[in-house]
């Protein structure tokens, strides 16, 4: 895919796309991969000048975005489509029962519906689904990182199928950054497992370029 002058790329997700962005030292798209995303553009398409706009916001679920998508996607009919989501749900189903809409089954569900209603309003819109990722080596005691990073893999699968479904590039994160775990220690990509550094949001940002232009 090589962008077009004027098209439009919206991100959309929980606080690793937020990443500040509604704090007016780094509004419009704060300090993150989107923001690396812009200056990876800059840089190697100069001449295709696109508008990126970041709809994050941090601590969402895919229910929050259900609540937000018409007025935060849909209205901006964005060109591309970026979406990453699922840590926040899979936290929140392995803590509070009470929210076990949250697990796989139910993340899917709400998912594949937003998904097909962008297919139905906005069906020239090239979407592309980030995993969730968590980083961390202890996948052996009964720690809550092992218990995360035991089931992360079915939040995974479920992103890819989705992607599958609906014509979706997909980017594996998890995958990526446990590629980079054999020859690095976590905390060279996020000092805990979910919120990346600078180092994992540039590493991030050069993800979604290699997906959405290289590949």
């Amino acid at each position: 895919m090589r962008f077009t002058p004027q098209q439009k790329i919206l991100f959309i997700g929980d606080s690793i796309t937020d990443c500040g962005r509604r704090d007016p030292l780094y509004a419009p798209l704060g300090r993150g991969y989107v923001k690396f995303f812009h200056d990876l553009q800059l840089f190697r398409q100069p001449d295709v000048p696109v508008q990126i706009l970041n709809r994050g916001i941090g601590g969402n679920c895919i229910d929050n975005l259900r609540s937000r998508w018409h007025d935060d996607v849909l209205t901006h009919r964005p060109d591309v489509l970026s979406v990453k989501i699922g840590i926040n749900d899979l936290n929140q189903a392995l803590c509070q029962e009470a929210r076990a809409f949250l697990n796989p089954a139910g993340f899917e569900g709400i998912y594949d519906e937003l998904l097909s209603l962008t297919r139905q309003e906005l069906p020239e819109t090239k979407l592309l689904l980030i995993s969730p990722f968590y980083l961390s080596h202890d996948t052996t005691t009964d720690s809550y990182r092992a218990k995360v990073a035991a089931i992360l893999p079915e939040y995974v699968s479920v992103v890819e199928r989705l992607a599958q479904k609906h014509g979706a590039r997909f980017l594996n994160l998890q995958a990526c950054f446990q590629e980079q775990l054999r020859h690095h220690h976590p905390d060279v990509f996020c000092p805990e497992p979910v919120h990346p550094n600078g180092a994992g949001h540039l590493f991030m940002a050069e993800q979604v370029w290699r997906v959405l232009v290289a590949d």
